[in-house]
């Protein structure tokens, strides 16, 4: 009951402040195991929780049930745009735990974590809409997926950190965050095996002579500069 408690006052507060939660609040577990929160600590073992989200550090667990009610829509959208449901109901895990008022530190809004820009780009009226925001979402997975065909991986590194990040390292780059964003919607409890296969495609990335850099898993004539994976 205490953890239900917990996970229960975890939610409100994201609804209610989202913003600050992401970035004034802190977290210590006791001896026995019982995580503590609070925005004003008095004990030097509270650490500061960072603006990655408590399910993508891996501390805070939701119930597998939680996104129950969107999966409606996430099947049909996700199918329209043939993209894995799993998938995208990963992402939506790790990006909001399902909370479609989640506003991040970044001004990244509702399920998806849509940027205004990029939401604006998309033809997202109301990124709050969940509907809305789960196709906008969607279709910009798509997109990545299309710009890095068989690597799931870079997909999700460049839905986190940006398409310049991902093509100025040639891959997923050396952030923390973008690293533990890919492990988490991949890892076991992920998405399922279908991102699995797909990302055991090798990638190669090589440049043309005017500078144009590609990424293809075709292996180029005469090889490839680096080969991703």
């Amino acid at each position: 009951m205490l953890l239900l408690a917990v996970l229960t006052s975890l939610t409100l507060i994201t609804a209610l402040a989202p913003a600050a939660f992401a970035s004034g609040l802190y977290r210590w577990v006791d001896e026995a195991g019982v995580a503590h929160f609070t925005n004003a600590p008095t004990d030097p073992r509270f650490q500061r929780v960072g603006s990655v989200s408590g399910t993508a550090q891996g501390w805070l667990r939701l119930p597998e049930g939680i996104g129950s009610r969107f999966s409606e829509e996430i099947g049909e959208i996700a199918a329209r745009h043939g993209v894995a449901a799993g998938l995208v109901e990963a992402v939506i895990r790790v990006e909001s735990a399902f909370n479609p008022r989640a506003v991040s530190s970044k001004g990244a809004q509702g399920l998806m974590q849509l940027m205004p820009r990029t939401a604006s780009s998309l033809g997202v009226r109301d990124a709050f809409d969940p509907r809305e925001n789960i196709d906008g979402g969607v279709r910009h997975l798509r997109h990545l997926l299309d710009k890095y065909p068989g690597n799931v991986s870079l997909a999700l590194a460049a839905y986190n950190a940006g398409e310049k990040a991902v093509d100025q390292y040639g891959g997923i780059p050396p952030y923390a965050e973008t690293q533990q964003y890919v492990r988490k919607i991949l890892g076991s409890g992920g998405a399922g095996n279908d991102k699995a296969e797909a990302v055991r495609s090798v990638v190669y990335r090589y440049t043309e002579n005017d500078g144009t850099v590609t990424l293809t898993n075709i292996p180029p004539r005469g090889g490839a500069d680096v080969k991703l994976r």
